[in-house]
This record gives C-alpha cells, sequence and structure tokens, in this order.
C-alpha cells in the first residue's frame, strides 16, 4: 500500500468583545441605577449589548411611583435627551429591551460613529421624578480581526 498524505486547513476568523465589568451604582433617597459594564470594546460591523438596572421608590411624595419611560441616549437636542429608538442614526440598528427594571440596549452592524457614551434614563410619573445615570457605558471600536489557520497533514507508512 502506498503512503497516503491527507492535508486540511481551516481559517476561522471571530470576533473580540472585551468588557470592563464593574458595576457603578449611582443613587440617592431610594433612586438608583447600576451599569453592568462602564467601558466595552467591539469590532466595527458586529453586534454590542449594554445593560443597566435600576430601582426607584414606590411612593414619592405622597403619591404611587410608576415608571411611564425608559430610554438609552447620547446625546441632547433642543434641550432634551434623543432616545436612541428615535434617532435616525441608529435607524433599523438599535433595540432597547426592557424588563423587570433591566434595560439592555442591543446595537447592530457597529460604525465608527457608535464610539461614544451611552447612558440611562428613566421617567415616572411624578413631576420631577426622573433619574438618569452620567457615568454610562463607553463604546470603543476596533477594525481587529481575528483569523486562526490550523494545518494538519496525516502521513501513513508504507506497509510491505
Amino acid at each position: 500500500m502506498r503512503g497516503a498524505a491527507m492535508s486540511l486547513t481551516a481559517a476561522a476568523s471571530g470576533l473580540v468583545v472585551f468588557l470592563l465589568s464593574v458595576s457603578v451604582v449611582q443613587g440617592q433617597d431610594g433612586w438608583g441605577l447600576t451599569y453592568s459594564s462602564t467601558e466595552i470594546c467591539a469590532v466595527k460591523g458586529s453586534t454590542v449589548e449594554m445593560s443597566c438596572s435600576y430601582i426607584y421608590p414606590s411612593t414619592w411624595r405622597g403619591s404611587v411611583n410608576r415608571v411611564e419611560k425608559t430610554f438609552w441616549f447620547t446625546k441632547w437636542k433642543d434641550g432634551k435627551r434623543v432616545d436612541l429608538t428615535t434617532d435616525s442614526e441608529y435607524a433599523g440598528r438599535v433595540e432597547d429591551l426592557c424588563e423587570n427594571n433591566i434595560c439592555t440596549l442591543r446595537i447592530r452592524n457597529l460604525t465608527e460613529s457608535d464610539s461614544v457614551k451611552y447612558m440611562f434614563r428613566f421617567e415616572t410619573n411624578q413631576a420631577g421624578g426622573k433619574y438618569g445615570g452620567s457615568t454610562g457605558v463607553t463604546l470603543s471600536l476596533t477594525n481587529l480581526q481575528v483569523t486562526s489557520e490550523y494545518n494538519l497533514a496525516v502521513l501513513s507508512d508504507q506497509l510491505s
């Protein structure tokens, strides 16, 4: 039997996301925010998620307190915070997923202009019952691409 040779080459490219997983708590008098990360590094074109949990008093100034609006923002327009779900720069790329006082922002197809600080805010039914965290989450993007190549060669001995 003659010797046989087989070669297998596989290339894989992947995505690397780095998180600085430090919780940041901002709060006073029963109001507060906790960001799950304060800094995230991701690859252009990828998808990223960032989360914030919040607390608030059930009653405030003698009235029942309930959250009516939650949103993520990066900028102000005409003196108001711009909700990312209504920002044309993020159209079709952003989701704000909220459940049980935890809100997760998901951004797809990251572009260079997404390298900014993202802040969270919630507003209640009470006048002045609004709370936002200025610490936020800073997103940095890179062109980094991870490529791995594997070479496997198998040789068999000749049998006599």
